[in-house]
């Protein structure tokens, strides 16, 4: 199966470096940040060294406003700390879509926010990864953040199975899971899933859901599978392996669930 390959990219645009900013004269867009952490900021306050604070990310939009792309925690603390200034690198001639993918950009390799935060960031942004997730949930009329019958608490596991099998096998994924066992909170867990997103993302090609749905209700239910799962997993996977993870161990079992059955030449090899 092809895997998808999502990015996140920015035009061209004018950067002006090291620039003091009065901390009165920045604003927060909550679409395009993070949730503000208030006892973070007071921490930081609490130990703020004005000359260590280093460069926020600003972007000034048309109309001249200024909005902290990142860094709104040591805006804060400065505000707590009552500190009138903050250095910051201005971006112009972004919108707020854009402000939002470099939010994530800046954030892939340091200080990386709450999935649910980059999630919806992400969707602000208009990032591939993040739409077609999003798209796949409200088809199958799930939210994304905590688990319930129609919520999926996984947040970086649905995002993991888009990414690297995409959205089409994140569909499939949630269709089996469901026709297996049931709507309810168990059938969304992120375990669960993993493995069955694994699973397809290899050898969608020769499989039929439907089928493949019958053979995992047959093993259980989702209760029993994550139960199965996790004390494999505490023991090193199946047959002592050392795999160690818990969706790698889930497909294992979507593997011998599907095998069950199938004669030595139709079965699939972990």
């Amino acid at each position: 199966m092809p895997k998808a390959r999502y990015t996140f990219e920015l035009p061209t645009h004018t950067v002006d470096y090291g620039q003091e900013v009065a901390i009165t004269d920045l604003n927060i867009d909550p679409q395009a940040q993070r949730t503000l952490n208030e006892r973070r900021a007071q921490q930081i306050a609490n130990n703020v060294v004005r000359e260590a604070i280093g460069s926020i990310i600003v972007s000034q939009r048309d109309d001249g406003d200024l909005y902290i792309v990142d860094g709104q925690h040591r805006w804060r603390a400065c505000a707590l700390a009552g500190i009138p200034t903050i250095r910051a690198d201005i971006h112009h001639g972004l919108n707020q879509a854009q402000e939002a993918v470099l939010f994530l950009i800046k954030n892939r390799e340091s200080h990386k926010p709450r999935p649910i935060d980059e999630y919806h960031v992400g969707l602000t942004g208009g990032v591939p990864l993040f739409v077609d997730t999003d798209r796949i949930l409200r088809k199958h009329d799930l939210t994304l953040g905590s688990t319930s019958t129609n919520g999926v608490g996984a947040v970086s596991g649905v995002l993991q199975i888009t990414d690297r099998h995409g959205s089409v096998i994140f569909d499939r994924t949630l269709t089996v899971a469901e026709d297996a066992w049931g709507r309810a909170p168990e059938t969304w867990d992120g375990m669960l899933l993993g493995g069955i997103g694994q699973f397809l993302g290899r050898w969608g090609d020769l499989v039929d859901d439907s089928d493949l749905a019958k053979k995992i209700n047959r093993m259980g239910t989702a209760a029993k599978w994550r139960s199965e799962i996790l004390s494999m997993s505490s023991r090193g996977g199946f047959n002592n392996s050392g795999t160690g993870s818990r969706v790698a161990t889930a497909y294992r079992m979507v593997v011998n669930a599907w095998n069950h059955g199938r004669t030595a030449a139709k079965r699939i090899e972990p």
